[in-house]
């Protein structure tokens, strides 16, 4: 039997066991294994980060004693209409920050379209934490394109106890992109955000924007949801 089609049953298994997601976890020897119809992992300190995008969906991840992990997820099973058979699959190595030494992270994942022709991609990632503070990078390599991006967080910085994350892309194609009044083939974006709590709340300011301005803007297809620069605060309390 194809691998594919026993890894799809088993996922489609997991997402028809309960409405909302689970994780099952289980020690295997020096393994631990997590099967569940929510992403178990986010990987490069965060910046890679799975999706949970269709009703059906399922995966698994194995992760050795030592720090090795393989996994598979797959956030659409393909079942409903506009929405194709999605495959994650992705292997790496985590050491966790100890005392003064610090935690770093570097893996691959492959994004696999089965029912889709010339769609597959790779991303390749690292990062690195050490006091409150982490650094992350990763290479997307797309049909018709190539992604990289930096992400910095530093932890509450003082005195204003305020978290500082910063992302820098580099957006590269393979062809030019048309617009009105010329061409893009290559384009940046950024963003910058500032957390801290105050009177109970979570308060959150962030600031995005691009190399691309006016008639450019309508072929950007960056990280930020607006190309042009973009204020957003949000306050956020917990009721319970």
């Amino acid at each position: 039997m194809d691998k594919k089609l026993v890894v799809m049953a088993l996922m489609l298994g997991l997402s028809g066991c309960a409405s909302q997601p689970q994780v099952v976890e289980r020690e295997v020897g020096q393994f631990d294994l997590k099967l569940g119809t929510a992403p178990t992992r986010s990987m490069a300190q965060g910046l890679v980060n799975p999706i949970a995008a269709s009703t059906f969906r399922g995966g698994l991840d194995l992760t050795h004693a030592g720090g090795m992990y393989v996994g598979q997820w797959a956030p659409s099973m393909g079942i409903l209409e506009n929405s194709p058979l999605e495959l994650n699959t992705y292997m790496g190595y985590a050491q966790q920050h100890i005392d003064d030494t610090p935690g770093f992270e570097l893996g691959v994942i492959r994004y696999s379209f089965p029912e889709l022709e010339n769609s597959d991609r790779h991303q390749y990632y690292a990062g690195i934490n050490l006091a409150g503070s982490r650094l992350g990078g990763a290479l997307s390599s797309a049909p018709g394109r190539t992604d990289s991006t930096l992400l910095l967080e530093l932890g509450s910085v003082q005195p204003l106890n305020v978290a500082v994350r910063l992302k820098y892309a580099s957006h590269s194609m393979d062809s030019p992109m048309y617009h009105i009044g010329g061409s893009v083939r290559v384009f940046n974006d950024w963003s910058l955000n500032l957390s801290r709590p105050l009177l109970g709340m979570h308060m959150d300011l962030s600031y995005t924007d691009s190399n691309l301005s006016g008639p450019q803007c309508g072929v950007y297809s960056g990280q930020n949801a607006h190309c042009e620069g973009f204020f957003m605060f949000k306050a956020q309390r917990s009721l319970f």
